[in-house]
């Protein structure tokens, strides 16, 4: 495969969206039990349902490497379990993206592949990838850096008509999620979403339900759970947002910018 998506959540799946139409062939790297709560727009939701189609683009969980390269021959995306990228880098692949958005410093460096780009906070370009492309809202959104690093993580989700930290929804205790609402359902405030070990996650504000994570996975107190959404358009629960494909659109930038990389993409 030309190039290696690391993760595969919601702002991962914009830049897979942005290369996989401009006809680059990729794979999807993905933890056995993966974390996006957005899964209506995360191509990682093919490991649990075994496939999905956002906006028209389908992706298939692979079981080996071989049945990714057969998954990508037949047009579509292959998801991959593949935490480590044992298999994946062995041959040195042509580009690495590290789209996971751990927001640390990453264990990646330059030689993880010819062609190494991580997304966001903890990514040092020329430290940890060849480039660097910014993911926090603002002027910069998009912006590929060769030197220095992406913006420091303010700790703050990016503010939707006013609303900020109230918008994400936590774990307020260890355990698994047991849903009381859909992603893409309207709510009212004090409406229950869902409860773990015995505590309710209920609405702060009228809303639409945007992203809920999976409820096979063991959860710690405080981890980011789901996502409600003020404006009262269901549509956007299923479409890739404005930020992913900017930062696509820089994941697509520094490829093509790269003349040894950019002769390659469509080999």
């Amino acid at each position: 495969m030309p190039v290696i998506i690391r993760g595969g959540g919601d702002l991962a799946s914009g830049v897979v969206m942005r290369l996989y139409r401009a006809g680059i062939r990729l794979v999807i790297a993905e933890l056995k039990q993966p974390l996006a709560v957005r899964r209506t727009v995360s191509f990682a939701q093919a490991i649990y349902a075994g496939a999905i189609e956002i906006e028209g683009v389908h992706a298939k969980r692979a079981q080996s490497l071989n049945e990714a390269e057969e998954i990508s021959s037949q047009g579509d995306i292959p998801v991959l379990v593949e935490p480590n990228l044992e298999i994946l880098v062995a041959g040195r692949p042509l580009a690495l993206v590290d789209a996971r958005m751990a927001k640390r410093e990453p264990e990646t460096t330059p030689t993880s592949a010819q062609f190494v780009i991580g997304l966001g906070p903890g990514y040092v370009a020329g430290t940890h990838s060849h480039a660097v492309v910014e993911t926090l809202r603002g002027h910069n959104l998009g912006r590929v850096y060769w030197e220095g690093p992406a913006a420091m993580n303010t700790g703050l989700p990016g503010s939707i008509v006013s609303y900020n930290v109230d918008r994400v929804l936590r774990a307020p205790a260890n355990g698994f999620l047991e849903p009381r609402a859909e992603i893409g359902q309207r709510l009212k405030r004090g409406d229950l979403i869902a409860t773990i070990h015995g505590q309710e996650v209920r609405a702060l504000f009228d809303g639409v339900l945007r992203g809920l994570i999976h409820p096979s996975v063991e959860l710690t107190q405080g981890m980011k759970i789901g996502d409600l959404d003020p404006r009262d358009d269901p549509s956007f629960c299923y479409r890739v947002s404005d930020k992913a494909l900017a930062v696509g659109g820089g994941v697509l930038e520094a490829l093509l910018t790269r003349p040894e990389i950019r002769s390659r993409l469509w080999l």
